[in-house]
């Protein structure tokens, strides 16, 4: 991991993660400590963030040893690592073995413990979790079954409990991979990026978070949606479309939730991740 200064694009210096294949980042609310997630080793690390911005020696590494890996899976593979709204616990999303682990962060050191595990059905293949802004449901997207399921969060224990699997909207006419789910900003709808099918797919976010129905679906006007990402205002969302090197940006109706194209998708070689500024 390598940190860099915005301002004039100086390289602060880089860290190990400690692992193989890091695929996400992210940062603890304190804007203290940076979550790293190692897709090929099955592992998730903590690193200290500087002054400077910085990042110090890690402080934590964590590999998901346990449950043995889903059938078909040839080991744990950590997919995404973040913090609960509440900023009580840091989850783990492992789509190796079909689990999503909660952590306790011990801000002042750094260091992990394992609180929770919440296992998904078989072979469902867990990748991306995100919250309702209400901060008692997530979203988990499930890339191997091509499903999602809406999960109960406890912010005193931080027990997850994975509900049934939902359908991803994809149309079944080629193998669809579930990417990333996002909510609005007010909670009353949410996105899934489909892979393979080429389509976000529109839900109601209904019983405060506790439902989500499937309203349908509009093409990306790209290939293999890889990450999703709105606006800070949120009025447009964008997807990294990886396979065509595009980025297409939508218009968001917060009235409907409906989205509508903008124009013609952008140039963005090998599009794996927008993150708006």
């Amino acid at each position: 991991m390598t940190a860099v200064r915005l301002a004039d694009r100086k390289v602060l210096g880089a860290r190990s993660t400690g692992g193989a294949g890091p695929c996400h980042l992210s940062v603890h609310p304190s804007g203290r400590w940076l979550l790293s997630a190692n897709y090929t080793s099955g592992s998730v690390a903590v690193h200290p963030i500087g002054a400077s911005g910085a990042l110090g020696e890690r402080t934590a590494l964590a590999k998901h040893s346990t449950p043995q890996p889903a059938p078909g899976q040839d080991g744990p593979h950590a997919h995404q690592f973040a913090t609960s709204p509440d900023g009580g616990h840091v989850l783990a999303v492992d789509l190796g073995t079909d689990t999503v682990y909660t952590y306790r962060l011990d801000t002042t050191k750094g260091t992990l413990t394992e609180v929770s595990q919440a296992h998904t059905r078989a072979g469902a293949g867990p990748r991306s979790l995100t919250f309702h802004p209400g901060g008692r449901y997530a979203y988990l997207a499930n890339e191997v079954d091509d499903t999602i399921a809406v999960c109960a969060y406890d912010p005193a224990t931080g027990a997850l409990s994975i509900g049934a699997a939902q359908p991803s909207g994809s149309t079944g006419s080629t193998t669809n991979y579930p990417a990333q789910i996002l909510v609005t900003p007010n909670g009353a709808y949410a996105y899934l990026a489909n892979r393979g099918d080429n389509t976000l797919a529109r839900y109601a976010v209904e019983a405060d978070g506790a439902r989500l129905r499937l309203l349908g679906t509009v093409p990306v006007s790209g290939d293999f949606p890889r990450q999703i990402a709105f606006s800070p205002d949120g009025t447009l969302l964008f997807t990294a479309n990886q396979k065509s090197s595009t980025v297409s940006v939508f218009h968001v109706d917060a009235a409907s939730g409906e989205l509508r194209l903008a124009g013609t998708p952008f140039a963005s070689p090998v599009a794996v991740c927008a993150l708006p500024l």
